[in-house]
């Protein structure tokens, strides 16, 4: 039972992600790694995994509308993983209750069965009432999430932004040209689409594992790059990357210089520290230098130090994620609303750090994936005001709804050159 050995591991993911606070890409990467199953088999583990936590809202108000008695919290697993195959998979009846019922010990099951037998004859009644009901159920989003969205956005671009973030994401690739030319990638995956307005970018249907062994692209959403634009890194320059694990920017700042000059590539934590190296070598990013630093510690690193001033700084800093909850599934479900402040203040203390880093008439670009004005236009309105040095040349946004990408920001600041003034003591500067 091929499927079975699918959903007996999706319902383990979805136990171990409740239990315990981890990611959820994570939690189903380990369980993939050591469950026996083939590709397809796989596959449909990962959709019934990330379909649960897309509808979690709406797949408990389904089971609401079934049994308003309390449903235990290891019944309430099963039955979200059934209802999501009954009511938006669209699997045959008799295969999704037969197969989701198996999956309960023996004193469970005459409930979950009743339960999804009693969801398919009253299929149409239920679904109706979930139409009914808010845009947070419907949804599934935290009520204040939708709430901020629409103050921001208006109420339709929220509806289009919460139906996006509920979508299967699209694979993208970027072709790294420091490895191989466009027309090669390309002739060598015939299936993948290249993007028009994106002209090293393709999407393809899997991941190219052979070539993303080899460097040839990277796996990355073309919102992602926005900052770097803005950063015009050139050829022969010292450029800081202070945030930079996974390494996806770090590769393609590298390629924009042509291999030439410096970049140190900066993240705090260990583990992210070795996947950054990794990526870098397998992209080819000769220039790149990783150094382990934590911008929100007392002092800047002393062989950071000695390598500045920096001619152009990327803050890729780390924020809530709202602008990639497509990709990100569960990050929905672990916002807070005091979340967007205290992610102010972080963001902050790394500007601060690296400022001091920068030479007089260099490029600071701050980005995030966020979608967030705390995390966006107002930090940059508070950077501008607490650090008197920078004047804000240009910013750039990705909207879901709008442009069709994942959700990103990115402005770009310019530290100006000091006057030189008169002081009682003397000449200062």
């Amino acid at each position: 039972m091929a499927q079975h050995s699918a959903r007996q591991t999706a319902l383990a993911a979805l136990r171990l992600w409740r239990k315990e606070n981890r990611f959820a890409d994570s939690v189903i990467s380990g369980f993939l790694e050591t469950a026996a199953i083939g590709s397809s088999d796989r596959a449909f583990a990962l959709e019934l995994f990330y379909g649960v936590l897309r509808n979690l809202t709406l797949l408990d108000f389904w089971i609401s509308c079934l049994r308003a008695a309390h449903v235990e919290s290891d019944v309430r697993d099963i039955l979200r993983l059934g209802l999501y195959q009954l009511f938006l998979l669209k699997t045959a009846a008799h295969a999704a209750v037969h197969e989701t019922v198996a999956l309960a010990p023996k004193k469970q099951r005459a409930i979950i069965n009743a339960m999804l037998r009693t969801a398919t004859r009253r299929r149409t009644e239920v679904v109706s009432r979930a139409n009914a009901r808010p845009l947070f159920v419907r949804t599934s989003h935290p009520q204040f999430l939708i709430e901020r969205w629409q103050q921001h956005f208006g109420a339709q671009d929220t509806e289009e932004l919460c139906n996006w973030n509920n979508l299967p994401p699209p694979i993208y690739a970027r072709v790294n040209l420091l490895r191989i030319a466009r027309p090669e990638l390309l002739q060598m995956y015939p299936a993948s689409r290249p993007l028009a307005d994106h002209p090293n970018f393709m999407e393809v249907n899997s991941l190219p594992s052979r070539a993303l062994e080899r460097g040839d692209c990277y796996i990355q959403d073309p919102s992602t790059t926005i900052g770097c634009q803005l950063l015009e890194a050139q050829p022969g320059e010292k450029i800081l990357d202070a945030c930079a694990a996974p390494g996806g920017k770090t590769g393609y700042l590298a390629q924009l210089m042509d291999n030439r000059g410096m970049i140190v590539a900066c993240d705090r934590d260990p583990e992210r520290i070795e996947v950054l190296k990794q990526n870098i070598e397998r992209l080819g990013a000769r220039i790149a230098r990783v150094v382990r630093h934590d911008w929100t510690g007392d002092h800047v690193s002393p062989e950071i130090a000695s390598i500045a001033p920096f001619d152009r700084i990327l803050v890729d800093a780390p924020c809530t994620n709202t602008g990639v909850v497509r990709r990100r599934v569960d990050v929905r479900w672990r916002l807070t609303p005091a979340d967007f402040a205290h992610m102010q203040e972080r963001q902050m203390k790394i500007m601060s750090a690296v400022l001091c880093l920068l030479k007089p008439g260099g490029v600071v670009v701050y980005s995030t994936c966020s979608l967030e004005p705390e995390e966006n236009e107002q930090l940059v309105r508070r950077t501008l005001k607490e650090m008197w040095s920078l004047r804000l040349e240009a910013e750039r946004s990705s909207l879901p709804f709008r442009d069709g990408f994942d959700g990103a920001y990115a402005a770009r600041l310019v530290r100006m050159q000091r006057p030189t003034r008169l002081h009682t003591t003397g000449l200062v500067e």
